[in-house]
């Protein structure tokens, strides 16, 4: 098949599958049309490994999604397919041009799409014209008119068809179909413009010959002054960042105990704090071997300090681990709270690959290029587990348990609070679940979420 028959395909498939239905578990089966087209459309030459992985991640992201049907699956789902079509068309192009390319493409959609020749086959159109008008018109036309014949003839005949009415939403077809067409269009037949082709080069991990050269980044300063300043500055930082932790950590942990909404407030801004200063540190490296000192001979001591300063770095990130774990100890789990996890972890990783990245003389492109596919790989891992299941089930071992918050405010967690339900002989907060339950478990095939068929 050519590209114009998967984007037909895949209008009507939209059009079918979300005709009169909520957003459930029509999106998976679309995802997973949508990756099995791609792998057919693909050819063998491009069908790297981390194509094949993520032709794996988009089923399983797919999948998730039909059961789940929240923001992280459904986040998920996209970056998967996009990246899938991304790397199905350019194996070679690093990741982070995926946002740049399908903007562009969204705002060039119109320019693109009246481009016929450019994706439509070309095709002798006298001959087009003479199919249509042989195998539609005359039928059409012929018809028609022996229908007013035989309408005129016979009452019961014309009966048959005056009480004919067809239930359709034509404009919710309408609708669908340049939605469906719009997304298609864009996925399938998207297009690279020819400037991010030349500033791929711009994002190699590794360093050119060119750039091996040790030379001064300023004309004003040589190379032993910038050394030096680069040495001094990290000393500066590692003896001012040692006494930071001392005093955030005498706060956080030897302080008078505060009220939670105080507790909660000073851990939130420490946290940001961390995570700010972690950004920081990292982008301090960056200017310092963006080419030069990673392979000055006489860097060795800038170096050290370097990784000095993202040790240090790292324990500020062990100490917010740490005041976070005893907040959720004495207050239980949120949203928020397991969100601060995730976001040390990537501050974690990110102190990790500028370490790598020193130690092994990478470019500043690596980090980027790391960082994003680590991203993809948090959220992936997150639309794979059911949190509000996790937070229900951990605080349901609290004794201030709060049971309408986990009612109202927290996803998933139908299965955990049967279970208390039963347990505390609640048939009030029972019948509340069931009722919630059957009312999901009611919804049309296409529109159901996969996990609301597991409760009984």
């Amino acid at each position: 098949m050519k590209t114009h028959h998967y984007i037909f395909i895949s209008t009507v498939l939209f059009v079918i599958l979300f005709y009169n239905e909520s957003i459930g578990l029509n999106l998976g089966i679309l995802g997973i049309c949508y990756l099995v087209f791609t792998i057919i459309k693909t050819p063998g030459r491009n069908h790297s490994k981390i194509f094949l992985l993520l032709f794996v991640t988009s089923i399983l992201s797919s999948l998730a999604f039909a059961w789940f049907v929240d923001f992280a699956s459904f986040l998920a789902l996209i970056l998967s397919l996009l990246l899938l079509s991304f790397k199905a068309k350019n194996k070679r192009m690093k990741s982070l041009f995926l946002l740049p390319v399908f903007v562009v493409n969204v705002f060039t959609f119109f320019c693109r799409v009246f481009s016929l020749d450019e994706w439509l086959p070309k095709q002798n159109t006298s001959e087009l014209w003479k199919k249509i008008f042989a195998f539609v018109m005359i039928p059409l036309i012929l018809v028609t008119v022996f229908f007013g014949i035989y309408s005129v003839g016979s009452s019961h005949f014309a009966d048959i068809f005056k009480d004919v009415e067809l239930d359709v939403n034509l404009f919710q077809i309408f609708a669908l179909g340049a939605l469906g067409f719009f997304i298609a269009f864009n996925y399938f037949n998207f297009a690279v413009e020819k400037f991010l082709y030349k500033q791929n080069c711009l994002l190699s991990n590794n360093f050119q010959e060119k750039h091996k050269t040790p030379k001064p980044t300023y004309s004003f300063l040589d190379l032993n002054t910038e050394r030096l300043s680069g040495i001094i500055s990290l000393i500066s930082l590692n003896v001012l960042l040692i006494f930071f932790i001392i005093t955030y950590n005498y706060e956080q942990f030897y302080e008078i105990v505060k009220t939670p909404n105080q507790l909660s407030e000073e851990t939130h801004e420490r946290v940001n704090a961390v995570i700010l200063s972690i950004m920081m540190a990292i982008l301090v490296i960056m200017f310092y071997f963006k080419s030069n000192f990673n392979f000055d001979p006489e860097a060795g001591l800038l170096k050290i300090f370097a990784k000095i300063w993202l040790l240090l770095n790292a324990v500020l990130i062990f100490s917010a681990i740490l005041k976070n774990t005893e907040y959720i100890s004495n207050y239980g789990f949120t949203y928020k709270r397991l969100g601060v996890y995730a976001f040390l972890l990537l501050s974690l990783i990110g102190l990790t690959l500028t370490f790598i990245k020193i130690q092994y003389r990478k470019t500043n492109a690596f980090l980027f290029n790391s960082m994003s596919w680590s991203f993809y790989g948090i959220i992936l891992v997150c639309s794979f587990v059911n949190w509000g299941g996790v937070i229900t089930s951990q605080n349901m071992k609290r004794k201030d348990f709060a049971v309408n918050y986990h009612l109202n405010s927290i996803n998933f967690s139908e299965k955990q609070l049967l279970k208390y339900a039963e347990d505390h002989n609640d048939t009030l907060l029972k019948n509340k679940i069931s009722e919630r339950a059957r009312e999901h478990q009611s919804a049309t095939f296409l529109s159901q979420k996969l996990y609301y068929k597991t409760l009984r």
